[in-house]
């Protein structure tokens, strides 16, 4: 009879003694949303975030005239965390006799949550997990493929009419691929990056960040987001929470595992977040269709 996963005998796992020791494991996963976004203290009954919705303007005015008054207008926004978890559940032999590759999954408990906030702010399938969490699903697309520098400047372009200065690329791993494929009429490319690297750094002098989170498949496809990140801000409650449990039952599906009866343990991490931004129009999708420039 097969054991529950994971156990020594799941699938997918077939390492010699001699790589028992040696992980190859998918890159680092962070957040591109909480290196790009503000943060903010959020605490457990959630805060607040003010939003500028008008700012003041200056008038010219002549020589011992009265000079003009200008007010700014405020709004707010309720910013809540939400909790974001999983759990995974493992023999005692799995952690004894396979304990290089169980400490790897643990480390990378950290990472799934953060992979799953990314997929959040950015539109994925699921929505947004309450009402005081925006999302950027809904903001308009620039299509990159064809003349792609012109739609790096549409993008900028599509930023500045929605009223935002664009200050950061959340790109895909498939939007640095066209990004490095790029070349101008001689066949030159127009993003080097860092050759050893390959990376994209800096675009329209704005930095990148490198997610997986932000890639969703259609028609088109989303590569990424560029916006004014300024105007976004991401809240903790907490830093992520790690704990590990040998007496518990857990519900998987419709089935019920008694941890202890099992000679079983599991690991459950979670984090409680929030996510705000000022206004969508300060963003825009990046997608790989030819050059769609949103309507000004």
């Amino acid at each position: 009879m097969a054991g529950i996963d994971v156990n020594r005998t799941t699938t997918g796992i077939n390492l010699t003694p001699e790589q028992s020791s040696e992980i190859w494991s998918a890159a680092e996963y962070s957040s591109a949303v909480m290196q790009l976004a503000n943060r903010v203290e959020l605490p457990g009954a959630g805060v607040s975030v003010p939003i500028i919705t008008g700012e003041p303007e200056a008038e010219w005015v002549d020589e011992t005239d009265e000079k003009p008054v200008s007010r700014p207008t405020f709004d707010n926004k309720m910013m809540t965390g939400y909790t974001a978890a999983v759990i995974v559940p493992f023999s005692n032999q799995f952690r004894r006799d396979k304990a290089a590759l169980y400490n790897e999954i643990v480390r990378k408990l950290p990472q799934a949550l953060a992979r799953r906030f990314d997929q959040t702010v950015f539109g994925g399938t699921g929505g947004a997990p309450g009402a005081n969490f925006d999302t950027l699903g809904g903001a308009a697309s620039v299509g990159l493929s064809g003349n792609t520098y012109a739609g790096l400047v549409a993008a900028d372009q599509a930023v500045a009419t929605g009223g935002g200065i664009l200050n950061g690329w959340a790109l895909s791993p498939q939007a640095r691929g066209l990004l490095l494929g790029a070349v101008d009429g001689m066949g030159r490319p127009l993003f080097t990056g860092s050759a050893a690297e390959g990376n994209v750094p800096t675009l329209l002098g704005a930095p990148t960040a490198l997610t997986k989170g932000v890639y969703a498949g259609g028609t088109p496809n989303r590569l990424g987001f560029a916006g004014d990140w300024a105007s976004a801000h991401y809240g903790v409650v907490e830093d992520i929470q790690i704990s590990i449990s040998d007496q518990a039952t857990i519900t998987d599906g419709e089935v019920q595992l008694n941890l202890w009866q099992r000679n079983m343990f599991a690991v459950r991490a979670e984090f409680e977040v929030g996510f705000r931004v000022r206004d969508l129009a300060h963003f825009v999708q990046l997608t790989d269709a030819a050059q769609d420039v949103p309507a000004e």
